[in-house]
């Protein structure tokens, strides 16, 4: 019975996804949704960008075992991102109207940033595809008992459909649907188990000493690996294209704005239901599967009753695969915009949007391939994936938003420094977090760019754009759509 259930509710999304495909007449519709999303669904695709298997299979793995100082980079690096997101960033990348981060790099940089840009956003993307199909792989085979691998080709055959049918738009309206069920049924589970302890005091009185320290020890060492949590998924995935899809997607920039800030407040707020539920759950039940990852599925088939197992997976896998789908579209379109585009710049939308979508079978298929070659530590991998854009790309889009001097020699150096040490120190084993280095790097190579070509040839926003404001490079612009 369960699962039927959720064959039916996986099969709605492909039915959610024909139904938006009506919607689709253009690129943008495909890409950005037409830029027509209201607040509440704007909000919510936001909030979805990582309410996925990292927050609630990976993350209260790391956290039963840690505690809060395991957790730094899921949830509270997610909600930091969103809120930096929304402070810096959406507003001025709003208002140039572009579809990429990449676009961006070739309006402020030039065509060669474009293209080094578009090249290392796309494979920074497929450890997180990965990490989402191993997700989906796992659940379901504690379900139907079949094999990790073929629940995984299975599954990913239905995104890959699903986002090539809908794209943004079947991504908003379903987010929208599973975010309310995934929440409904978190709380369920959370009030269940609660209701089987002695209260709070009892939960924390079970805990080893430290569980709930925020802060790391005063060391070096230890301050600069807490640092490095914040950083990873807080500054990394700022300039990740899916974050920028989904937040683009608003109708206007004072909803670009708020759809940013109310996603990090429901992430900061709700994230916290599967720690909890991880935390209470392996202390009533220290028999569970012994991996952690699996703790609050396996808690669900042990402890909810059927319709509360098919409203959990049901929706689990959904949000998986809406996170998923999001992930696939952000590097097809960037493939489509800033490589296939590049090269043929005279292509029809027509062309343009077949093109996307035959790069959203083509990274379904390596990240699935990767699936079988590839640790299964959902938490790492989605860590990994930000890691690779905190050292490329974070640097040059900041400085190029912030800092007037930021030239097209420093962006490429930026670039190409920041990946090739942090790769550097992954090799050798560093003591301190590789991406530490490589963000250091990725500063030092801005600076030396500028300091070589003080000024730049090309990308000269002030003159392109004369009516942006940003913050603290002296725009004077008009605010009708604040």
């Amino acid at each position: 019975m369960l699962l039927t259930f959720i064959a039916l509710y996986l099969l709605s999304n492909l039915a959610i996804g024909a139904w938006a495909a009506r919607k689709v007449t253009s690129s943008q519709d495909f890409v950005l949704a037409g830029r027509r999303l209201p607040l509440a669904l704007a909000a919510s695709a936001t909030f979805a960008t990582w309410f996925g298997s990292e927050t609630i299979m990976g993350a209260p793995a790391m956290f039963v075992d840690g505690g809060f100082l395991a957790v730094i980079e899921e949830p509270f690096g997610s909600a930091l991102c969103l809120f930096l997101v929304g402070a810096f960033y959406a507003r001025p990348l709003y208002r140039l109207g572009i579809t990429t981060f990449s676009d961006y790099f070739s309006i402020r940089f030039g065509r060669s940033a474009e293209f080094l840009s578009a090249a290392l956003v796309i494979p920074s993307y497929f450890s997180w595809i990965s990490a989402q199909f191993i997700a989906i792989g796992i659940v379901l085979n504690l379900v139907t008992g079949v094999p990790i691998f073929w629940c995984i080709a299975s599954s990913a055959t239905i995104v890959m459909i699903y986002t090539m049918m809908g794209g943004m738009w079947s991504l908003s309206i379903t987010d929208f649907l599973h975010n309310i069920i995934i929440v409904i049924a978190l709380i369920i589970i959370a009030v269940i188990l609660y209701n089987q302890t002695d209260g709070i005091a009892s939960i924390v009185q079970k805990t080893k000493p430290g569980f709930f320290h925020f802060l790391p020890k005063p060391t070096f060492k230890d301050s600069v690996g807490w640092v490095a949590a914040w950083i990873t998924i807080g500054l990394g995935s700022i300039p990740q294209q899916d974050v920028f899809q989904r937040v683009m997607s608003a109708k206007n920039e004072r909803t670009t704005v708020r759809a940013s800030y109310l996603a990090s407040l429901l992430y900061i707020t709700i994230a916290m239901l599967p720690l909890f539920i991880g935390l209470v759950g392996k202390q009533l039940h220290p028999d569970l599967n012994l991996d952690n990852q699996m703790l609050i599925p396996n808690m669900v088939l042990r402890q909810a009753s059927m319709p509360l197992q098919i409203l959990f997976f049901g929706a689990l896998l959904s949000a998986i695969l809406s996170v998923s789908s999001g992930a696939i579209l952000a590097p097809a379109t960037v493939f489509g915009e800033n490589i296939y585009r590049f090269f043929r710049p005279d292509i029809s939308d027509k062309t343009l949007l077949r093109t996307i979508r035959l790069a959203v079978a083509v990274i379904t298929l390596i990240c699935v391939w990767m699936t079988a070659a590839r640790d299964v530590n959902i938490f790492e991998l989605v860590g990994e994936s930000s890691a690779f854009s905190l050292v490329s790309l974070f640097v040059p889009l900041t400085a190029g938003l912030y800092w007037k001097p930021a030239n097209t020699l420093g962006c490429l150096l930026s670039m190409v420094g920041g990946i090739v040490v942090w790769l550097t120190c992954l090799a050798i084993e560093t003591e301190y977090p590789a991406l530490v280095y490589g963000l250091l790097a990725s500063i030092a190579g801005m600076v030396l760019g500028v300091m070589i070509a003080p000024k730049s040839p090309e990308g000269d926003m002030d003159a392109a754009y004369p009516d942006l404001k940003v913050p603290f490079r002296g725009f004077r612009g008009n605010q009708k759509n604040a």
